[in-house]
């Protein structure tokens, strides 16, 4: 198999991955990628969004290639770049060629991490020329009908500095994302921890009333993720209240007045 074919197939999804749909967030992607328009996810940390676009992947059968952005990402780290291997220097395609070359999605999380400077290289991608220019090797790639685009960001840790500038937004349809109403927070914590209902009604409680301190001195409430991390404890034989809070409390906060107020909230559920 070829080298390039190789690196694809890894990031091919083969068992359906468990999503639960809220709305019509499913249909509307389905229509995105028909349209062969790029697509937005806005939402908080560890509330779906990168599962909902595992579940997409699968249902579309297109490899996903994600890729998580930060501070030090370049558009060599993207694009690709020339290494040496064997006393020669050998091109090496980064995550978006490949995934254009090869017609799969391409998924770049929290793209506000990655510098302005980098951002720039997906603008010929999320428009109509569907193009991505690869400068080193004096080539432009254009993706085909299968090729998509995806970013996600968190609205909730905007600044100045991190932002998406009109100029990038403006390109893509965007899907709100929020943490599940209560009784479908449950059904997933259930179902992906393994736990019985009550146990999990139980984690969404505190859940929400962590959520109620956003504005009291917590960036964030807890997420959908970190009850699952705490139910899978909980289903291994932790102690709930233990459970929740290297689970839960302690990822959320390290000041101690913080801390003791969330505790405070487990030990009421628990």
């Amino acid at each position: 198999m070829p080298v390039q074919q190789e690196r694809i197939e890894e990031h091919r999804i083969t068992a359906e991955p468990y999503y639960l749909p809220r709305g019509e967030e499913l249909e509307i992607a389905r229509m995105v990628y028909a349209h062969r328009l790029p697509l937005l996810l806005k939402g908080p940390t560890g509330c779906g969004k990168t599962r909902f676009m595992e579940y997409l992947a699968w249902e579309l059968e297109r490899p996903l290639v994600t890729v998580s952005c930060h501070d030090d990402l370049t558009t060599g780290d993207l694009v690709g770049r020339y290494l040496i291997r064997g006393g020669e220097a050998v091109w090496m395609d980064g995550p978006l060629s490949l995934a254009v070359r090869a017609g799969a999605i391409c998924y770049l999380d929290e793209i506000v991490e990655a510098r302005k400077d980098t951002t720039v290289v997906i603008h010929p991608l999320a428009d109509d020329r569907r193009e991505l220019p690869v400068e080193k090797l004096g080539e432009l790639l254009t993706a085909p009908p299968e090729f998509m685009l995806a970013v996600s960001y968190n609205p909730g840790y905007q600044s100045v500095l991190k932002d998406l500038k009109q100029s990038t937004r403006q390109r893509f349809v965007a899907l709100e994302f929020d943490y599940p109403a209560a009784e479908f927070e449950t059904e997933i914590v259930a179902r992906e921890a393994g736990l019985d209902e009550g146990t999990a009604r139980n984690l969404v409680k505190v859940a929400t009333m962590t959520r109620g301190l956003k504005d009291s001195g917590l960036q964030e409430g807890a997420s959908t993720r970190l009850l699952i991390h705490a139910g899978k404890l909980i289903k291994g034989g932790i102690a709930p209240r233990t459970a929740c809070r290297v689970a839960v409390c302690a990822p959320l906060s390290d000041e101690p007045e913080m801390l003791a107020a969330l505790e405070e909230i487990v030990s009421s559920v628990f």
